[in-house]
């Protein structure tokens, strides 16, 4: 967070109790304690490792050691609340590979294009599965000097790579496959074993895709989103990833299925390698349609409308905020948000607000006896603690606000608040 030597000039201008004698003052913002020994303004010395707010007249120009805004606070371990899409990734993990086994024995036995076009299906979703959860583990990883946001964007990486793998692999080498057999097939053989099989994997498709189903529905009610409003916009892909692969294997098998039978009644072997086609086009579907969902959240989504407008109608009616500019929100993770906005704070409120918690006499008497001294040491001793208070009380606000907005919608773990820089005056 920044601020800058006009905005509080301008604003100290605005307190009635001092207004001259802030006309040629010019401030340095550095890191403040809370109640530093009287000092005679000066440039701060190197060796000194302690900072102090350096007030000057005759408009100095010192240089900004430290803006106050941008006080250091420790990193946060985001924590996810992601069991169900992990118990929805592990179950299809290993139903994918039972179903893998099964496919591949029957189609070594029948040399059916269908059956091959669903081992190499069952042979990408195994394999998407497994990308899945390795990005659920790296995006719970703690925040880092590198990455001081974490790595929770991370799972949608994972998901646009499993779905890059399902086009290119599950839907690309199907449809070629398909194409390439369309007018040479042959009935395939043992089709009662690839009956069989295609039975089974049904039901285990089946069971994985009920709790898929139930990982979405979960990550649908934490966020308050209806089922078809979070497949399309939910924070957390992985869940949609998985519901909508094992969603595509239950129809593959149907359609397999349906070629195979058409097969068996007709005698005509075109069907086979149709079924491989249509199969081909159904992950093809799937695939660009989580390619869309991920590249969505990885190229900057902000956070949903109506969070947005309750944090905006806060700050809008908070006292010391006169006007808001650039707010900015970007989705960090599942359900996380980070949040930015430019306010252009009211000087009078703030300082109002300070003399209200602190007395207004004991700094009123303090001036008054300041500027019955022959010299100015005095005076200046007591506007360099004075305008310390000042920026710290601004600094306050600013952690109010902050709390607040985090209260106020729970998702936004990190929150940048900039004082905006008004135009400056020609006087």
């Amino acid at each position: 967070m920044r601020t800058s030597y006009n905005l509080l000039r301008s604003r100290f201008r605005r307190c009635h109790y001092h207004a001259a004698a802030y006309r040629s003052l010019s401030v340095v913002f550095v890191k403040p304690d809370r109640h530093p020994p009287p000092v005679v303004p000066s440039f701060p010395h190197p060796s000194k490792p302690k900072q102090f707010v350096l007030l000057a007249f005759n408009d100095h120009r010192f240089p900004c050691h430290r803006s106050f805004f941008t006080r250091a606070k420790p990193a946060q371990n985001i924590e996810f609340n992601d069991r169900h899409s992990q118990r929805a990734v592990k179950t299809a993990l290993w139903c994918n590979f039972l179903v893998f086994s099964l496919k591949f024995g029957v189609w070594l036995a029948s040399s059916s294009h269908v059956m091959l076009a669903e081992v190499v299906h069952s042979v990408a979703d195994f394999a998407n599965q497994a990308l899945l959860a390795y990005g659920l583990s790296s995006s719970r990883r703690a925040p880092d000097a590198i990455h001081p946001y974490g790595y929770s964007k991370e799972r949608f990486v994972w998901s646009l790579i499993s779905a890059v793998g399902i086009f290119c692999l599950g839907s690309g080498a199907t449809v070629v496959n398909g194409f390439q057999n369309l007018w040479i097939a042959q009935p395939p053989e043992n089709m009662h074993y690839a009956a069989l099989v295609i039975c089974g994997s049904f039901v285990i498709e089946g069971a994985s895709l009920v709790v898929a189903i139930q990982a979405v529905k979960k990550g649908a009610a934490s966020e308050g989103m209806k089922l078809r409003d979070y497949i399309w916009r939910g924070h957390d892909p992985t869940s949609v990833a998985v519901m909508t692969e094992d969603g595509a294997a239950v129809t593959g098998l149907l359609i397999a299925g349906a070629s195979l039978i058409a097969v068996n009644v007709t005698g005509n072997a075109i069907y086979d390698p149709i079924g491989s086609i249509v199969v081909g086009n159904l992950l093809g579907m799937v695939a660009i349609f989580l390619i869309q969902r991920n590249r969505h959240a990885l190229i900057g989504r902000a956070m949903d409308d109506h969070d947005m407008e309750k944090v905006l109608h806060f700050l809008k009616n908070d006292p010391v905020v006169d006007s808001l500019y650039d707010c900015k929100s970007e989705v960090i993770g599942p359900g996380f948000f980070r949040f930015k906005a430019e306010i252009d704070f009211n000087g009078e409120v703030v300082v109002q607000n300070y003399l209200k918690r602190t007395g207004r006499g004991e700094w009123a008497r303090q001036f008054r006896e300041a500027t019955k001294m022959k010299d100015d040491t005095a005076l200046m001793n007591i506007m360099s603690n004075y305008g310390e208070e000042v920026v710290t009380a601004l600094g306050s606000e600013v952690d109010r606000l902050e709390k607040e907005i985090q209260n106020l919608v729970p998702g936004i773990r990190h929150v940048d608040i900039e004082a905006h820089n008004p135009p400056t005056e020609i006087q």
